[in-house]
């Protein structure tokens, strides 16, 4: 994994060198092992195309420099990221006459390119975004991998600016640094920024399985990707040969991703998910492979105890990491600058430091990230089928006239029951994705900012396909929205925070387009979700780690907002210099502080929420607190 920075600009706005170096080394900390950067000017000199790279050595330590250049010189590449058939292409284009002076991985993808063009976008297996200047069509191609794992960002400024971080970009010279009202509100209603947005107006996301070409100063944007339970017919109606298929495929994905001339490992959480990832790669290491966790000294929160059975199981080399609430306040202010953005889950913290600890043994690791995306791991999908089933027998009026009333009235220890039940009622597809994703309460966000905020979806709006069913069309939406968007970023920036690789299995193109080829059964039942790889793990798994109920990686801010962080989230929320307080109602915000302090009400989101959106505000744009004052974040676009 590397940190890419570039542009293309008009030929009067043009940089020198030293800008272009000190940009890219922003990015130390993604490449802390070389680095390379390139100037030069498009035929008629009209414009200046820059190339910068931080590179973190995984293959080919001694021949992978970027940037890099095919041996006539026409081609400059900077690269993010790995292409794991990266060998087998390479047979491929050696068959076809092409000679190769390294065994990296980016010379492949400079090889493939010259043979294939943008059509060999499509053969690559792996994660990536990546840079690449032509010089023979005087066109520079930026693409981002299918779902997204690898960032690239993009800014419009006196030409095109790209960047595996948004800090070189906000930091070029004249660049708009104003902080977007409309993602406040977005992340206010879905805990992170949807793409194409991010929190910056200036910023935006090259959207996952997307390339885009510039060309004398014109850009145009195309995708070759597209999740394929968009299109795929479940026609696989076998069990058990669904079962054999998701097994080779999966075991295939897990081999490849640990082609490496460096020391890798595992994160090991002790779930379903990590654990089968151990096991194919102990199938496929002649070394012990090493596993690395992190949990808490609240029993209740932590996984230690099951990771450590899966070593124990395994034989791996397992090191393990207890998180101390001060060690997690210390760290967490570092996430949040990382992340350039509010850090949207709790657990980004613990991922940032667990990095750390692994970056000192290993460089690269395997996790067990997508699973739940991929095959339908998460509550919200289970409830989905009780909730098409709903819908078809329950009368709209009977829902909102009887059993809505009902449910409110219920006691706040049942606010499950409540959300599930408000999800059934509620037959737009917009409005129930914020139910099952959203920060803040609808409750709660009226009485932040003194009225109703509408249900605004992701700008794409991924779930409005015509899917065959209410799973499918969810597990579209992770995919495309929430993976990419939020759990993907954390896992790329607080990976790279410590200057580890983070490889995902589960996220392979290969066993994305089998298990859209399986009915919804086969991931969820009424017994629980991810049945296909339950199936698949049976005689390799402890029986424990198969049947165990879901918790996911959860970080006791509950009780650490009540206790040793009582006075901090106080100050940080409720003092007279909030930044939050510029379109929250301050009264309500300490109301809810209090209410949370007091046991009445459990605000845990909320507080995280605004807490997180008050450390990213004290940390990148204070002068931008006057924009956000004057426009409303009632109604995001």
């Amino acid at each position: 994994m590397c940190g890419i920075f570039g542009w293309a600009l008009r030929g009067k706005h043009r940089q020198d060198y030293d800008t272009l170096v000190r940009l890219t080394n922003l990015m130390k900390h993604r490449g802390p092992d070389g680095a390379g950067c390139w100037q030069g000017d498009t035929a008629g000199g009209c414009h200046q195309i820059s190339l910068g790279h931080r590179r973190l050595a995984i293959i080919d330590l001694e021949g992978g420099a970027q940037p890099m250049w095919s041996a006539d010189g026409s081609i400059g590449l900077v690269f993010n990221g790995e292409i794991y058939n990266y060998v087998e292409l390479r047979e491929e284009l050696v068959a076809l006459g092409h000679a190769f002076r390294t065994s990296s991985d980016t010379e492949v993808l400079i090889e493939a390119y010259r043979a294939w063009g943008l059509d060999s976008i499509r053969r690559f297996r792996g994660m990536f975004a990546f840079g690449l200047w032509d010089a023979r069509t005087q066109q520079l191609v930026l693409v981002r991998d299918p779902f997204g794992k690898k960032p690239l960002f993009i800014a419009e400024h006196s030409g095109l600016l790209f960047g595996s971080e948004i800090e070189p970009l906000l930091k070029f010279p004249g660049m708009n640094t104003r902080i977007d009202p409309h993602a406040v509100g977005h992340y206010l209603l879905n805990r992170y920024v949807p793409g194409p947005r991010t929190f910056f107006q200036a910023v935006r996301k090259l959207p996952p399985g997307c390339y885009l070409v510039w060309r004398e100063g014109r850009t145009s944007i195309a995708r070759y990707f597209v999740p394929p339970l968009a299109t795929a017919e479940p026609d696989i109606t076998d069990f058990g040969e669904a079962v054999r298929l998701f097994k080779a495929t999966f075991d295939d994905a897990v081999r490849i991703r640990m082609r490496s001339d460096v020391a890798f490992g595992a994160y090991l959480s002790g779930g379903i998910d990590s654990s089968a990832v151990v096991a194919a790669m102990v199938r496929h290491s002649s070394e012990r492979v090493r596993t690395f966790s992190v949990g808490f000294r609240e029993a209740s929160y932590s996984e230690l105890d099951h990771a450590r059975t899966i070593a124990r199981q395994f034989d791996t080399n397992h090191e393990e990491i207890v998180l101390e609430p001060h060690d997690f306040l210390k760290s967490w202010p570092t996430a949040v600058l990382r992340r350039g953005a509010p850090a949207a889950e709790p657990a980004d913290i613990p991922v940032m430091m667990l990095s750390h600890m692994a970056a000192s043994k290993v460089k690269m690791v395997l996790t067990g990230e997508g699973a739940d995306e991929l095959l339908g791991g998460y509550p919200k999908h289970r409830a989905e089928l009780w909730i098409e089933l709903y819908q078809r027998l329950v009368p709209q009026t009977i829902h909102d006239r009887i059993i809505s009333p009902a449910m409110r009235a219920l006691p706040y220890d049942m606010r499950r029951a409540k959300i599930v039940t408000t999800a059934a009622g509620e037959r737009d597809w917009p409005s129930r994705m914020q139910l099952w994703f959203g920060g803040v309460s609808l409750n709660d966000r009226d009485r932040l900012v003194g009225r109703p905020l509408p249900a605004t979806p992701p700008d794409s709006h991924p779930f409005s396909m015509a899917a065959g069913s209410n799973v499918r069309r969810m597990l579209f939406f992770d995919q495309t929205s929430w993976l990419p968007d939020n759990l993907l970023e954390r896992a790329d920036r607080m990976m790279m925070a410590g200057s580890i690789e983070g490889r995902m299995p589960f996220m392979d193109t290969s066993l994305a387009k089998l298990v859209a080829r399986f009915p919804d059964k086969f991931l969820v039942g009424r017994s629980g979700g991810k049945s296909v790889l339950r199936a698949a793990m049976q005689h390799t798994l402890p029986p424990g780690t198969l049947t165990r109920k879901k918790i996911g990686f959860r970080v006791p801010i509950e009780e650490w907002f009540r206790g040793p962080y009582r006075e901090f989230i106080s100050d940080l929320l409720v003092c007279d210099g909030a930044r939050v307080a510029s379109f929250c109602n301050r009264g309500v915000l300490r109301e809810l502080v209090n209410e949370h302090l007091a046991r009445r009400q459990n605000h845990e989101k909320v507080l995280w929420s605004l807490a997180n959106l008050e450390l990213f505000l004290r940390a990148f744009r204070p002068s931008s607190l006057e924009t956000l004052a004057r426009h409303s974040v009632r109604e995001p676009i």
